[in-house]
């Protein structure tokens, strides 16, 4: 114990020692109660000890395979020796961080490495989250065009806060939070859409993920680069949010980089380059953009964040961008994930209720659909009665309570898996979801068994709520 902890009586280690087995509980009485309750009841209240790479172990020594990184932020596993060693060198330091009234060299740094992957693009506005990148580049669009409107997508995920919200494409999150900002959703690569909103004048933007998370859905093939003409031609901005198909996710650092001549407004980015340590986004801009919104000594503090550019974050972010180029993350992401999807894409024609393997890079989606066979149409179809989506939670639980594999449902009401681990995995990876996944095809289609007794259970869940 440090002379700093005799002094306070704070010992971290002792605290958890004494505290650490009532997690459930303290959840339950100060957190989100509902988040333990779900966690109980489809069996995912587990007790991890530790974690390292895309790996968790409990306390009897197993291994878990880890396919979901945090929803993204674990780009590079868990506790990467080289993110470790930047934050206890940029903690020994000592450093006059977040003075207010002087300009320090790390996020000066890290923006000018970013932009590196953007050279389109001039400048960076780093704040703590995706969602308060996005707040930024919607704000920025309005401000900078003059117009209240910003376009989106249907079923996009842009982030919970209010303006974000407003972006949001699913009236589940949305429901019970109005008035939100001026906003229309349009369908993911309808052109004639867009074209007759930015019609009206009154449209900043249009915001979109390359790989819209929810679904594993991609733009068509050239919808990106025909509305970023439209948009321009409109005076309008396109809005990139690569929040998680950010940094190597889809086999290139950024998703838009698939598709030839695209070049956004403003990017938004996050998850992975926090390290999994200090949170931080950023919004990457055209130079004009940013001039227009600083657009005098009295505008310097118009947007700005209390905890932007501090140095734990912009230290994390440095050394992720270090260990990606060092490490080749981004081509292990495109060659890992070629190899999972084929793969999967090779069970399709093998399992009835197995429908589409989609995505790009690490970022893949795995759909379930009607089966064919009389057995297991009746089976299915008291799981659509009760609630759609439960075939696929049916998937994921005896992933993780079988075969030791963390996944996720990619959305409410969908029959859709996603698969985002760390852009480390290897064969060795694959080789274990594979044989999972194929043994969990096989125990559901056999048409009985632990796996569609885990599946009534459900329903029942599903029911009571109702």
């Amino acid at each position: 114990m440090t002379a700093a902890e005799q002094r306070t009586g704070f010992d971290l280690g002792q605290l958890l020692a004494e505290r650490a087995g009532e997690r459930y509980d303290l959840h339950a009485r100060y957190l989100n109660h509902q988040l333990p309750r779900m966690l109980h009841t489809i069996g995912f209240d587990k007790v991890y000890e530790r974690a390292e790479g895309a790996y968790f172990w409990d306390a009897e020594g197993q291994d878990y395979l880890d396919m979901l990184a945090g929803f993204g932020v674990m780009g590079l596993g868990r506790h990467h020796p080289v993110v470790r060693k930047a934050l206890h060198d940029v903690l020994d330091a000592s450093l006059a961080d977040l003075t207010r009234f002087d300009c320090q060299p790390l996020p000066g740094l890290l923006a000018e490495k970013l932009l590196s992957h953007a050279p389109h693009l001039d400048r960076v506005f780093f704040g703590n989250s995706g969602t308060e990148a996005v707040e930024t580049a919607l704000k920025f669009a309005r401000f900078a065009t003059r117009r209240p409107r910003v376009l989106y997508c249907t079923h996009a995920f842009h982030g919970l806060t209010t303006g974000a919200l407003s972006v949001n494409g699913e009236d589940g999150f949305r429901e019970g939070f109005s008035p939100l900002l001026p906003d229309t959703a349009i369908e993911l690569g309808d052109l004639a859409a867009l074209e007759r909103e930015l019609a009206h004048g009154d449209v900043a933007g249009l915001i979109v993920e390359p790989i819209q998370g929810k679904g594993v859905h991609a733009s068509p093939p050239g919808f990106l680069r025909a509305a970023q003409e439209l948009l321009r031609r409109h005076k309008a901005l396109l809005i990139a949010d690569e929040v998680q198909t950010g940094l190597g996710r889809t086999g290139d650092f950024f998703a838009y980089r698939h598709e030839e001549g695209v070049e956004p407004d403003l990017v938004c980015v996050a998850k992975a380059l926090s390290g999994g340590y200090v949170p931080v986004g950023a919004t990457l801009g055209k130079d004009w953009i940013f001039k227009r919104v600083y657009s005098s000594m009295d505008r310097v503090l118009v947007h700005s964040a209390s905890f932007g550019s501090n140095a734990q974050a912009m230290a994390a972010g440095l050394a992720v961008l270090s260990v990606m180029e060092d490490e080749q993350i981004v081509a292990n992401a495109r060659r890992t994930g070629d190899l999972l999807r084929e793969r999967l894409t090779a069970l399709v024609d093998r399992y009835e209720l197995l429908h589409d393997v989609r995505g790009r890079g690490l970022m893949i989606g795995i759909e379930f659909g009607k089966p064919s066979s009389l057995g297991l149409r009746s089976r299915w179809a008291m799981l659509q009665a009760a609630r759609k989506g439960l075939f696929a939670q049916m998937v994921v639980a005896p992933l993780l309570q079988r075969h030791r594999i963390l996944t996720q449902v990619s959305g409410d009401h969908l029959e859709v898996i996603k698969l985002i681990p760390p852009l480390i995995i290897g064969e060795r990876e694959v080789d274990r979801f594979v044989g999972a996944f194929t043994a969990v095809m096989d125990d559901a289609h056999a048409g009985g068994g632990l796996m569609w007794e885990f599946g009534r259970t459900l329903v029942k869940q599903a029911v009571a709520h109702r």
